[in-house]
């Protein structure tokens, strides 16, 4: 199998819907340039620095996607680049992102499909740095129990986005958004985190042979 350039945006489901997110926060229409952020993200670029100096995450998800479907899981990150989702039974999916590719697949199945990490908003999220004075800024909100924070790279994965919101006081990652190209939200609300824990290599490790039998 060959790698597909530009993913509709990974969901572990099997019509291959967004994945990854929040709760569903603002429209995308209604994002603002960079030239407007430049008030107000002192407090955010702390926050985003935070969240990059956590190189390891795991802990338990809920998924919600674009038609209000839930399902939940464990999921373990590895920064920069590497990503697990294990879905809960009776789901058979697996997404896994080893640093270069994401694959989703199907255990039940056993199908794979592959997409380049750098062509997906993922890639954002688990960035070794996240820069608010970068071009991939869309827009940055400061609430008194939440900052959100908007980034895209339409040279990239075109219009989609994906929303980070973070707890203004322990700057913990709560939950994110990822709205793909046809404005459909996927979203996953995360808790029970543990930071700083080390992972065997295996976690995050593609079997590039089954990937390619299909």
């Amino acid at each position: 199998m060959t790698l597909k350039t530009m993913p509709q945006i990974l969901t572990p489901s099997l019509s291959r819907r967004a994945f990854v997110t929040g709760v569903t926060a603002t429209a995308v229409g209604s994002l603002i340039g960079l030239p407007a952020l430049a008030q107000g993200t002192a407090s955010a670029q702390k926050i985003a620095d935070h969240f990059s100096s956590v190189k390891t995450m795991m802990g338990e998800f809920v998924q919600f996607g674009p038609r209000g479907e839930q399902t939940g899981g464990k999921f373990f990150i590895e920064r920069p680049g590497k990503l697990r989702f294990n879905f809960e039974d009776p789901s058979p999916i697996r997404v896994i992102a080893d640093g270069k590719n994401v694959v989703i697949g199907n255990l039940k199945l056993k199908t794979w499909d592959i997409y380049p990490l750098s062509k997906t908003p993922l890639s954002l999220l688990l960035s070794d740095k996240i820069d608010l004075q970068n071009q991939t800024v869309r827009d940055v909100k400061e609430e008194s129990d939440l900052i959100t924070i908007v980034l895209g790279n339409k040279s990239i994965f075109g219009d989609s986005t994906i929303t980070m919101m973070f707890d203004p006081k322990t700057y913990d990652l709560r939950q994110w958004t990822i709205t793909d190209l046809q404005n459909k939200e996927t979203s996953v609300m995360i808790y029970n985190v543990q930071n700083g824990t080390q992972f065997d290599d295996k976690v995050f490790q593609i079997d590039y042979q089954a990937v390619h039998r299909r």
